[in-house]
């Protein structure tokens, strides 16, 4: 766990607001107090007085992002195994675990998913990517976008957990971090074929982004569903062919 130990209160905001903001699991203590057993890396002022036999990170209040990454990166380096659990879907799930530590949750377009999940393994020893086996489509370009990367399919039944009151929007993270911890079945690529379901919901949604409203055809809803075209792309061939035909 991360630890931020400060009387600096610039430090205290920022190093605080940058770990919330990437979805780090951490704590706050006073200098002084007693650190928690489970304490991996401390943030703290240039300064303040830490004693303790963990790593110290000092930042400057200008600093404090260079801090955290500094932070991350020594988590990283601790001796877990770096697990990337995925709940897929438009809008993936994406949890980061150094061991049994969550260090980093994300919710974002599908589009800029494997950008990040790249990120986060760069300098990772022995990573490991556990998919959800729902939304195929989704979760089926993630995995080609994932190439090279050891990935398991794990089996996501019940791992998106009731959401009480104020937890509205965290279920897909959730269900990745649990997904993280479940093993699954070592694949290398997956290949579906889509449903007539999956097609229409694909041709709907040309419709609704084209100006025209025009939906594409079937040929470029499928290359839709492979992951060879986004919505946009097949919309433009789409066009094109419609102009060769005038």
């Amino acid at each position: 766990m991360i630890v931020v130990a400060t009387t600096d209160f610039e430090v205290y905001h920022e190093a605080v607001a940058e770990l919330r903001e990437r979805g780090v699991q951490f704590t706050t203590i006073e200098p002084g107090d007693e650190f928690p057993e489970n304490t991996n890396v401390v943030i703290t002022g240039a300064d303040d007085e830490i004693e303790t036999p963990v790593t110290v990170v000092r930042a400057k209040p200008d600093e404090c992002r260079h801090a955290v990454e500094e932070a991350l990166a020594l988590m990283r380096s601790g001796g877990g195994r770096t697990i990337v659990g995925i709940d897929p879907g438009e809008r993936p799930g994406i949890a980061v675990l150094n061991g049994d530590m969550v260090i980093a949750t994300f919710h974002v377009p599908l589009a800029q998913a494997a950008a990040i999940i790249l990120a986060e393994l760069e300098g990772a020893v022995d990573p490991l990517v556990r998919i959800g086996d729902g939304a195929r489509l989704q979760g089926t370009r993630l995995i080609d976008d994932l190439d090279g990367i050891p990935i398991e399919l794990v089996d996501e039944t019940g791992t998106t957990p009731y959401l009480g009151t104020g937890a509205r929007g965290m279920g897909d993270v959730i269900a990745a971090i649990n997904i993280a911890h479940l093993s699954g079945e070592r694949i290398t690529e997956r290949t579906i074929e889509p449903t007539a379901g999956e097609l229409q919901v694909i041709k709907t949604r040309s419709r609704e982004q084209s100006p025209e409203n025009r939906a594409i055809g079937e040929e470029l809803a499928r290359r839709v569903a492979a992951g060879e075209l986004t919505i946009e792309e097949a919309l433009e061939e789409h066009r094109q062919q419609l102009n060769d035909r005038d």
